[in-house]
C-alpha cells in the first residue's frame, strides 16, 4: 500500500491510497479457493469446481467483494498508521477504472478525505467551582399540593333553582344543535355536565349560560371553528336549543383518610409522605439540571478550539430543520418569531457550534477518565425507551437487538451523564439555598 499526503488544512487531510493490481490478484486468488470447498454447480461434485471455472463464472462478483474489503481494510490500517482520530466516517472516492479495476487491469487507487477530532486538553475537574441551587420541600410547598389533588377532585352538588351559573360552576343541559334550521350528527345530547370556564365546548357556548338558572331555555347561537375537526361544520353558524337542568356549584375534595384511599394510600399521612417525596424528587431533579447548565456553560467559556466543519454542519442541520418545522407550523417561541431568517441562522448556528464543542468535550473527559458503558445500563435504557410506547414494548426491543447500531443513539445521553457525575464529584460545589421561582426558572434552551 502506497500512502501520498495530497492536503492538509485544519481539521481536513486527504490522502491518495494505491494498492498494486497484483495485491488484488493475490487476495482474488485466495477468496476463490477459499470457496472451492463451497461452491456446488450443476455438472460438478461439491467441493470439486475448478478455480478457474470460478474465476469465469464469478470473477468479477468476487473481485467485486475483495475491492470494498481492501478499501475497508487499508483505509483502517491509514488511520491506524496516522495515529488520526475522525470527527466523523471518512468519505472515500475511487479513483481508478471500474471496468479495469474489476478484469485486473489497474491499481486500486482512492483518494480518502478525514475530519479530525481537534487536539486539545481539557480542564481538569478539579479545578471547577460550581453553586447548586436548592430548596427545601417545606410545609407550605406540601400543603399546596395537596390542595391543588384535591382541586382536581373536585366533585359538583346540585344549587338552588334560582342559583345562577357562574364561572367554575357546573350545569346539567340537553341540548340539540340546527344548521341553517336541521338538526345535525353529534349535535345533540342530554343531560350534559358543562363546566362553565372549562373552554371543552366551541368559543362562546359556555359565555352564554353564564348566568342562566334552573329551568332555562335559550338558544345558544356560535360559530364554529374554521379549523373545527369534523370539516362539514367548519366555519358554520350553528343554534343550540338548550334546556338547563341544574346549576351545579364546585367543591374541592375533603383531604381525609378517604381521599388518601383513592390513591392507593392507608391515611393522609402516607399521603402526605408521599407527596414530599415526589416534591423533594422533583427538586433535586431541577436541582442536578440546573448545575448541569451550569457545567455545560463553564465549560464552553473554558475551551476554544477549531471545530470539525462537517459536524457543525450536521449539527447545524438537525437544528435548523426542526426551526424550520416550528416556523411552518406557526409554533416558533415570541422572541425567534420577531427575527429574520438570516438572524435565525446566525443564531442557531452559534448553537451548533456549542453542542459540537461541549460534545467533544465531554468526549475526552470521559475518555481521559476512562468511563465505561456497562450492558446492564444499556439494557435498562433500552427498557425505559420501550416504555415510551405502550403496547409496543416487545417490538421496540426486538428493533434495538436487531439494530445494534441504533444503540448509539442511547449510549451516548448515559455516558454524558456519567460525565457530569464525574464533574459533580470532582468539583468544589457550593450549595446555594433560592426561592422555588428561582429555582424552577426556564432558562433559554440551548
Amino acid at each position: 500500500m502506497q500512502i501520498k499526503d495530497i492536503t492538509t488544512e485544519g481539521l481536513s487531510h486527504e490522502y491518495e491510497v494505491t494498492i498494486p493490481a497484483t495485491d488484488l490478484e493475490a487476495a482474488l486468488t485466495k477468496k476463490i479457493d477459499e470457496m472451492k470447498g463451497q461452491v456446488k454447480l450443476k455438472g460438478f461434485r461439491p467441493g470439486k469446481v475448478p478455480a478457474s471455472h470460478i474465476r469465469k463464472m464469478f470473477g468479477k462478483s468476487i473481485m467485486g467483494d475483495v475491492i470494498s474489503e481492501t478499501v475497508r481494510d487499508t483505509s483502517a490500517k491509514l488511520l491506524e498508521e496516522k495515529k488520526l482520530r475522525p470527527a466523523v466516517q471518512p468519505s472515500i472516492e475511487l479513483s481508478s477504472d471500474g471496468e479495469k479495476l474489476q478484469s485486473g487491469d489497474a491499481d486500486l487507487a482512492y483518494k480518502l478525505s478525514v475530519e479530525l477530532i481537534p487536539d486539545f486538553e481539557p480542564v481538569d475537574p478539579k479545578t471547577l467551582k460550581l453553586t447548586r441551587l436548592t430548596m427545601k420541600a417545606d410545609e407550605k410547598d406540601v400543603a399546596e399540593r395537596m390542595a391543588q389533588l384535591a382541586e382536581g377532585q373536585k366533585s359538583y352538588k346540585k344549587k338552588a333553582k334560582t342559583a345562577k351559573a357562574k364561572k367554575d360552576d357546573a350545569v346539567l343541559i340537553n341540548f340539540t344543535g340546527r344548521i341553517d334550521g336541521e338538526a345535525f350528527d353529534g349535535g345533540a345530547m342530554e343531560g350534559h355536565q358543562l363546566v362553565l370556564g372549562s373552554g371543552t365546548f366551541i368559543p362562546g357556548f359556555e359565555d352564554q349560560l353564564t348566568g342562566s338558572k334552573a329551568g332555562d331555555k335559550l338558544d345558544v347561537k356560535v360559530t364554529f371553528p374554521e379549523d373545527y375537526q369534523a370539516a362539514d361544520l367548519a366555519g358554520k353558524e350553528a343554534v343550540f336549543e338548550t334546556e338547563v337542568l341544574e346549576v351545579q356549584g364546585a367543591t374541592d375534595a375533603e383531604i381525609d383518610d378517604e381521599f388518601a384511599a383513592k390513591f392507593g394510600l392507608a391515611d393522609v399521612a402516607a399521603l402526605k409522605e408521599a407527596i414530599t417525596s415526589q416534591a423533594e424528587a422533583e427538586i433535586n431533579q431541577q436541582s442536578r439540571m440546573k448545575l448541569k447548565r451550569a457545567i455545560l456553560d463553564d465549560l464552553d467559556k473554558k475551551h476554544k478550539f477549531d471545530l470539525p466543519p462537517n459536524m457543525v454542519e450536521a449539527e447545524f442541520g438537525n437544528i435548523w430543520k426542526q426551526v424550520q418545522s416550528e416556523k411552518e407550523a406557526g409554533q416558533l417561541d415570541e422572541e425567534d418569531a420577531k427575527k429574520s431568517d438570516k438572524q435565525l441562522e446566525k443564531d442557531y448556528r452559534k448553537i451548533a457550534e456549542r453542542r459540537v464543542r461541549l460534545g467533544l468535550v465531554l468526549a475526552e473527559m470521559g475518555t481521559k477518565a476512562e468511563i465505561q458503558i456497562t450492558n446492564e445500563e444499556l439494557q435498562q435504557a433500552v427498557i425505559n425507551e420501550a416504555r415510551q410506547y405502550r403496547g409496543q414494548e416487545q417490538q421496540v426491543i426486538e428493533f434495538y437487538q436487531k439494530n445494534p447500531d441504533q444503540l448509539a443513539g442511547l449510549r451516548a445521553p448515559i455516558f454524558e451523564e456519567k460525565v457530569v457525575d464525574l464533574i459533580i464529584e470532582q468539583a468544589k460545589v457550593t450549595d446555594k439555598e433560592v426561592s422555588k421561582d428561582e429555582l424552577f426558572k426556564e432558562d433559554e434552551m440551548i
